[in-house]
This record gives structure tokens, sequence and C-alpha cells, in this order.
């Protein structure tokens, strides 16, 4: 990108014509399932001459200072005679119940268009076309006016003129930002080992207008080598916004913790974490409707001045500090936070605001491509499993039955909804007897159920019209809640490809009940169109072994770019032991259930201090822990339930002292809340020891996984069980070595862990990794590994 501040057509319209009351109304995700489609559909309708998605820019002198305003018009023909501009705009309202401030807005956008294009092309004058398409009737309204190039440049510069004060704004903003990344210096003084390396390597990656993929591990410090130069190219414009996107709340902490040291050092930027609506909404707000919402009544009227307020005395926008000035104004915290962002530089959020189809930033990523957004992607290994949910969707037959069963029991209502709940119903039960019949329990199709899927949308269809007429209360929220699970499915169903299957399952409790799933198998080219929608990404961990493998499951191509760091530890720090006469596999753990005990006994025996075994389940887990306490009632464990709250998951933690008097053996569950995310700094862990390669549990999608990847000509049971596994476990060692200082051992508890299969698979600072082939030989490398260090 060049430096000049840019914003878009829409934005600038809707900022200084919007007006009145903020409507959270069930309409937009209904229109958001149909409204790209709707749009292919009447542009492909137009003639040959037709432009669809006409890019329009124009510069803006200010106080003689350039501003690039920019947008695409759903459609132009440039025709000498018969030029036109057309907008299309596709809601469930009908055209005759819009109001005027929607109107306003409609033509003001067209208008602007419209003044670009006459400029551009030498037009005197050309006609604007609103074609509005009403969903639920399919009706479509055009509506055409004719505009002079006087008129439109007319309305152009009054707009111009009205937002004069926040160009004039945003360019200080702009301005005071570039100044002080210019003079700001690294915050350490000087780079870490590999620190260097990362920084510069991201940099090249945001020059080159790449996508990166980066294994750092722990201690490299990830965070400022990736922000920092980020930083530096925002002051050289050669990005805008960066989306700082994480999986955990403990991640988007760090990042915040990191940007607000760079303003310690005199960094002036605009950075806002965002939080998800369920919980940042006013307690007060809770229940109400949009048109009885205090919050959300006049919240238009009352913005501009909030975002003033709040933009001129304040940097670093925590959710307290959105909560504090949407009181103080009275807005809606949610969307307030939401539209404070379109004037910030750093956006802390998490993945689904970028990857999520159902819930992604449209205010960002409505539009293919905008170099002003660059995307860091913290723990992007989690992006795996997490891109896989976001892109399926399940819907089952349990709520449909309920509430047919309420509404028949309640007479006061309209037998009307209920008839349509049935009807449903019958498409449902149209695959359960077949299902119950055969003996087998599911089936899965490699083609989208198109019958089904029909009669979910004209479920929603109907639902849609009824709900909004009907009065609140608990059986409409049941119905309301269930609506929009039909919705979220068929969302999910125009995505289907070659890369979906339908699993159909019966319930085991109640063979009457059925869940239809859309599963994505692949949604790598989803990722990479999302990762496309940028100036480019650098996707990074601690644990991204193979590369290779991430690179494809998460939108690489061949022109990605891949670097893999050394651990800054020392090595002779780190003890790796695999236990070659060790079987965890389903049929030998009972036999090898002593070894097990004993070799962690072992572990602990080596060193006072404190341990962490981690685990495949739960029920192994009780097992081992159990046997071992039996056996060594004197030292002191710690065990992880499933049912641990916040505090309790805390108290855990905090069990794991700074060289504690006595040892302590944590036992944990792999892949679990434990195994990553905590930081046990300082000699709180001198040892973590990883029962089991971590295979995930055989099931039918890991299986659907396996056999997809098999047919890509991909190793499909590394890719469904070996890898995930795999990362499970290098995240559980990774909470061993935390700082410079830290010393321990690795203990992996399984052959398989010798085979080359998977020590090939091992990162480079797993090297020094030692098989150990009887009891006596583990207890003589654990003793000789301390001794060393005590030299």
């Amino acid at each position: 990108m060049t430096g000049t501040p840019k914003i878009g057509i829409r934005e600038l319209v809707e900022f200084v014509l919007r007006s009145g009351n903020l409507n959270a109304s069930m309409n937009s995700q209904n229109t958001a399932l149909e409204g790209a489609r709707i749009h292919r559909q009447l542009q492909s309708q137009r003639s040959a001459d037709y432009q669809k998605e006409f890019t329009l820019e124009k510069l803006v002198d200010m106080n003689h200072h350039d501003f690039l305003i920019h947008g695409r018009a759903d459609g132009v023909v440039l025709d000498a005679e018969h030029p036109l501009i057309e907008e299309i705009k596709t809601s469930d309202m009908p055209f005759e119940e819009l109001s005027e401030n929607t109107f306003t807005l409609y033509w003001g956008q067209v208008k602007v268009y419209a003044a670009i294009l006459m400029a551009d092309e030498d037009l005197p004058e050309l006609t604007i076309q609103l074609t509005y398409f009403q969903r639920l009737t399919k009706k479509i309204t055009q509506t055409e006016k004719q505009i002079t190039r006087a008129e439109a440049d007319d309305f152009l510069n009054d707009l111009i003129k009205d937002y004069a004060e926040w160009l004039r704004f945003r360019e200080e903003l702009h301005q005071q930002r570039n100044d002080s990344i210019t003079s700001l210096p690294f915050p350490f003084g000087q780079y870490r080992v590999g620190q260097h390396e990362l920084a510069a390597a991201a940099y090249k990656t945001i020059v080159l207008n790449k996508h990166l993929w980066v294994e750092a591990p722990t201690g490299t410090g990830k965070t400022i080598s990736t922000l920092f130069p980020s930083i530096k190219a925002m002051g050289e414009d050669r990005i805008n916004r960066l989306f700082y996107l994480t999986a955990k709340q403990s991640t988007r902490q760090v990042a915040e913790e990191t940007i607000a040291l760079l303003a310690d050092k005199g960094l002036r930027i605009k950075s806002i974490t965002l939080t998800a609506k369920d919980k940042i909404t006013f307690e007060d707000e809770v229940g109400l409707q949009p048109e009885e919402n205090p919050y959300m009544i006049g919240y238009y009227d009352r913005l501009k001045p909030a975002i003033k307020d709040l933009l001129t005395n304040e940097d670093l926008i925590t959710r307290q500090i959105i909560e504090t000035y949407a009181k103080k104004h009275k807005l809606d915290p949610f969307e307030f936070s939401l539209d404070v962002s379109l004037f910030c530089d750093v956006i802390v959020c998490d993945y689904n605001y970028l990857f999520d189809p159902q819930v992604f930033l449209q205010r960002f990523f409505a539009i293919d491509h905008d170099d002003d957004n660059f995307f860091l992607i913290d723990e992007a290994h989690n992006l795996v499993s997490r891109s896989r949910d976001m892109y399926s969707a399940e819907i089952t037959s349990d709520p449909l039955l309920k509430l047919i069963d309420q509404y028949k029991q309640n007479p006061d209502l309209a037998d009307a909804p209920r008839k349509h709940l049935q009807k449903l119903n019958k498409a449902f039960r149209k695959f359960s007897k077949p299902l119950r019949d055969s003996g087998d329990p599911s089936s899965i199709f490699s083609e989208e159920v198109t019958d089904f899927n029909k009669a979910i949308r004209k479920l929603t269809d109907y639902l849609h019209d009824w709900l909004v007429t009907q009065p609140k209360s608990d059986m409409i929220d049941a119905t309301l809640d269930y609506y929009f699970s039909c919705l979220s499915y068929l969302k999910i169903s125009d995505y289907y490809d070659d890369t979906y299957r339908t699993k159909i399952s019966l319930d085991e409790r109640d063979d009457h009940r059925i869940s239809f799933k859309q599963i994505c198998l692949d949604p790598s080219a989803f990722l990479q169109e999302s990762l496309n929608k940028g100036h480019g990404a650098i996707l990074f961990s601690a644990t991204l072994s193979p590369l290779d493998y991430y690179q494809r499951v998460l939108g690489g191509d061949e022109d990605s770019l891949c670097y893999q760091l050394k651990s800054p530890f020392p090595p002779q720090n780190q003890r790796i032991l695999i236990t070659q006469y060790i079987q965890t596999t389903y049929r030998q753990r009972q036999a090898s259930l002593g070894n097990i005990i004993e070799s962690i006994h072992s572990l602990v025996a080596g060193k006072t201090g404190n341990y962490l075994i981690f685990m495949p389940s739960y029920r192994y887990l009780d097992s081992v822990s159990s046997a071992f306490h039996t056996k060594y009632p004197d030292i002191k464990i710690n065990i992880q339930n499933p049912q641990m709250t916040e505090p309790s998951r805390q108290a855990f933690v905090d069990q794991f002292k700074d060289n504690p008097a006595e040892s302590l053996v944590g036992f944990a569950i792999l892949g679990g809340i434990f195994s990553e995310g905590i930081d046990l700094k300082a000699n709180r862990l001198i040892g973590v020891g990883i029962v089991s390669v971590g295979l995930p549990g055989i099931s039918d999608e890991n299986d659907l996984l396996k056999d997809y990847f098999d047919q890509q000509d991909q190793n499909g049971f590394a890719f469904a069980y070996q890898l995930p596994g795999l990362n499970n476990v290098f995240q559980a060692a990774g909470r061993l070595i935390r700082g410079s200082h830290d010393a321990g051992i690795i203990l992996l508890m399984d052959q398989r862990f010798g085979a080359s299969r998977y020590t090939h698979l091992f990162p480079s600072h797993w090297q020094n990794y030692q098989r150990v082939f009887q009891p006596q030989q583990l207890e003589q490398e654990i003793t000789t590994f301390w001794k060393k260090l005590k030299k």
C-alpha cells in the first residue's frame, strides 16, 4: 500500500449519514445467508456489457493532504448513450417498509460511485439504479434516477465537507502513530537468540506481500518478534491495520501486554481487543428487544461523539475501556467496539473474526482483498481443528421434537408453527427409519442431502416471518434458538463441495432421535481465501512440526514461506528419554502399568521438584494415578478432573511452587487445559512425563479424514491420527523449559516414540533424544543428567 490514508465509500456514507436506532434484528443471519448468492444471480442476468464488482477510487484533497476513498459498485454499464451504475441490496423487509434513513444510505452510496465514475469517464450524466430483492417474497423492486455530474459532485463534496473534521482527526492520529513508530526502539535493548531472525523474517514477509509459516520454540519471544516488525512496517505505510488473531484469552492478554510495553517506550497507536458479544453485553440489556433497549435506541445519534471522546483520551482500548465509554455514552458495548475498531491500527481478536463464515467481520472482510490489512495468527496449530469446526455444522431432531410437544400442549399459540415443525420432523424420519431397519447407527453421504436442506429452508422461511409477530416467552426463545441452528446449518451448506461428507446418526439412547452433520474434512481452500483478504499473514506457533503438513492444511500454496527457528535455550538443560520397554496400546495397557509407575517414580526420585504426567484419557489417568498413589503414598499428587471450574484450575496450577521442599506429581490430560497455555517458569516444573503417543480415538470422523487424505495422495493416517496426537505431545512437553535458567527431563513412555516414523517428525531441539531399554538404564540417565547440571 502507499502512504495515502484510505476510507471505504460505504463506511464514509454510513458514518456521515446514518442516524437513529441500532437494529440488532434477526434479519442479519438470514440475509447474509443468501445475499451473496442473490447478488451473483442478479448480476448473471445482466447484459453482456454489464461489468460486475466495478472498482472505483478517488483521491480527495483536504487541507493539502490526499485521502483515498474507494469501493466497488455491484454493476456498471459504460454504454455511450445509456451509462448506468447499479447497486443491489437484499433484505427481508418489504421495500415499502424501509426507513427514510435506509434509503438515504442506499442512494448515498451509489451517488458517490456516480461522482467518481463520471469524473473517470468524463460523463455529463448517468442513470443510478437501486435494485432491491425482498428475500421472503422473492420480489425485485428497481428504482432509477438520473443524476448529473454536477449533482453527484455536489453530493460528494458535501459528504467530504461533513466528514472533513474526521478526516483531519484521522490524519492527525495517523501522523502521530507514524512519528512514534519511527523513533520506537526495540523494548528489550538487544534481541535474544532467534528473535532478530524471526523479526527480520516477519518484516520481509510484509515487504514481499507473502504468507509465512513459522515454528518458533518457547523462549523465542514470538509475540514481540512478530508485533514489533509489523508495527515498524506500519510506520512506513506498508500496511495500515494489523489483526492479531488468537485462539485463547490468555494469548490475547499476552498481545495486550506486549503492545502496552511498546506504548511505555513511546508508541502512540490505537489498539483494541474485541470481546465476544455474550461476554461484553451489559446485564441490563439482557432479554431486551432492540426497540426497548436504551443502549440501542438513538445509538447512531450518540456514536460519533463517543468515538471522538474515546480516541482522544485512550490508546490501548481493552474490554474495560470499551465498557466505561459505552456506559458513559449509553451505547451497546459490543457494537460500539466494532465501530471503534474502524479507527484502530491494531485489532486483537479471536480467529472467528477472520475465518468463521458465520461471524467474520463484514466491515473489514466483505471484499476479496484489502492491502491495508495484515494478519498475525498466534498458536496457529489450534487453527487446524478450529477451522474444521467453523466450516462444519450439525442439526439434531431432539430440540425439534421438544418444540413440537410444547406447541401441542399450549393451546394459546397458533397451530401453524407446529405444522411447519412437523414437516421438518418428517424429513428427519425419512432417514431415521432406514437406519433403524438396517441396524447401523449411522450413514455417510459424500453428496449434499438436498431434500433435507430444502425442508430446513422452508421452515426458516416460515419462522422468520412468524417469529417477529410473537411476544417474548421461553417457548419463543427456544424456537428462536432452533431457528438460528437451522440458519447455521444452511449457511454451511453453501460451502458444500468434495471436501465435505454428511453423517446421519441415530441417538445412542433413543433411536427415534437423529442428527445430521455436514463435516468439512479440508477447509484449507477456505482458509486460503480468508488469508488472501489481506496484504499478507504470519502463522506462528511453538509447535508447527512438520511445517509442510501445517502449510497443507492451513491454506498454504507454492508461494508460501516457511521458517523453523532453533530453541534459544541451552540444549544441555533438557533431556528427552524414550522408554523402549513400555507399550501403551490398548491391549498392552494393563500389562505395562507397573513399568509406567516405576518409570514415573524414577523420574521423580532423580530430583526434588514438580512434575507433570500427561495421559491420553481420564480413564487411563485414573488408573495410573491411583496405582502410583497406592504404591508411593508419601509422594504428593495433584489430579486433573473433568469438572474443574476456573478457580479449581487456577488452584491446580498454583500448587506448582518454585523450588519446593517436597516433590509434587500432577496428573493431567494430554491435549487438555494444562497441556497448553500454562507458564511454569523459574523451576516450577522440572519434569514432564507423557504416556502414549496421543493418538485421537478411532471414530467415524477421524476415519473419514484418513480416507479423504489418502485419496489426496497424502498420508491419511498421519493427517487424521498421528500428527494431531504428536502436536498434543509437543505442546505438553513445551510446559517444561520456559526460561533460560530452567532445566528438566521429558520422559516419553511409549516405545512408538523411538520409531523412525516419529523421530523424523521431531523438531530440531528434540534431536538429542535418548532411547532407554530397561528401567535401570532410565535411572542411570536421570541421575547422570542432574549430576552434569550441578557441575
